[in-house]
């Protein structure tokens, strides 16, 4: 049985164990709140068993629960050009979901 996996999700790649909470890009979730992730690139367990996907595991999935869905922490954006009298400042504020793991399929 698998103890820990690589999935990829909005661009990134997580390592993810079950029973752990983990932040990830925003993702719609159905009624229930169940959400599966099927791009797995590697499982692996404690006994040294690893399984690794070309570039994906076939007829593996992680399951997990949303938990909550947010805002990051916002995050300012400068510009400044110098002798102009030129500043500009934004900010942005990136959308998560945070998930738990249920299982590894």
């Amino acid at each position: 049985m698998p103890k820990f996996a690589v999935i990829k999700t909005g661009g990134k790649q997580y390592l993810v164990k079950e029973g752990e909470r983990l932040r990830v890009e925003k993702l719609e979730a159905s009624e229930d709140g169940l959400i599966e992730f099927n791009e797995v690139l590697l499982t692996g367990d404690n006994d040294n068993n690893l399984y690794v996907g070309t570039p994906f595991l076939k007829d593996t999935k992680v399951s997990a629960e949303r938990v909550s869905d947010g805002k990051a922490k916002k995050v300012i954006v400068a510009r400044y050009h110098s002798k102009t009298r030129y500043r500009k400042t934004k900010g942005h504020r990136q959308p998560f979901t945070e998930v738990r793991i249920k299982e590894i399929k």
